[in-house]
């Protein structure tokens, strides 16, 4: 255990390092902690042996929570409201279509089957957010026409039909559900989350007024 508490300390003051000394050098935070990870990995120079995939999923899945509640909670509803609408059509049918359209390539291109086509097409159709945060205000950057914030506002809300469509074109690869069945839950899903946010935003608008 104490291992493994140092190990960590170790890499959250490497990755605390590589922050300032990537923004001084110009370059991406996120690649100096991919580089970091090769280091640290079982063909890097610590040999670190990992192989525990479940585990991997908990932390990423934790992580994936942040990083969505980063992304709504540092964006500026002033800035956003006038390109709500185009965040949204790209958040969502642009994932969709930029996700076919990668399925699409892989197919034919790398001769892989639909399915693990359109599954590889599903992770890499929405754009990091973390990724965009960090080039638009680590850079300051002065874009026009607010895409600034278009950029902001669609890379923080996307992750939702990305994580969608992923889930669903694994559960067909495995046969764990029918196409009817994940229609069914994708609106079961749709419908949990418009009522959860009416029923959130009223207990905050609620609190609000009292106080």
């Amino acid at each position: 255990m104490t291992t493994y508490l140092l190990i960590t300390a170790v890499v959250i003051f490497a990755c605390v390092f590589l922050s300032k000394v990537s923004s001084r050098l110009g370059i991406p935070m996120l690649l100096a902690f991919i580089l970091l990870g090769m280091l640290f990995g079982s063909d890097g120079i610590l040999k670190i042996p990992f192989d525990n995939y479940a585990f991997a999923e908990q932390i990423c899945t934790v992580a994936l929570i942040f990083i969505m509640f980063y992304g709504g909670f540092g964006t500026n509803w002033q800035q956003a409201k006038s390109v709500a609408v185009k965040a949204g059509l790209l958040s969502t049918a642009g994932v969709v279509i930029t996700a076919a359209l990668t399925g699409v390539f892989c197919h034919y291109a790398l001769h892989i089957a639909w399915v693990e086509s359109m599954l590889i097409g599903a992770l890499i159709g929405s754009t990091d957010a973390a990724s965009v945060f960090s080039v638009l205000r680590s850079k300051r950057l002065s874009l026009r026409y607010n895409t600034a914030s278009l950029l902001e506002v669609e890379s923080g809300s996307n992750d939702p039909c990305a994580y969608m469509l992923t889930v669903t074109f694994i559960a067909i690869a495995q046969g764990s559900a029918s196409g009817g069945q994940i229609g069914l839950l994708i609106v079961k899903q749709m419908l949990f989350g418009i009522f959860f946010w009416w029923v959130d935003r009223s207990s905050c608008s609620a609190a609000v007024e009292k106080n």
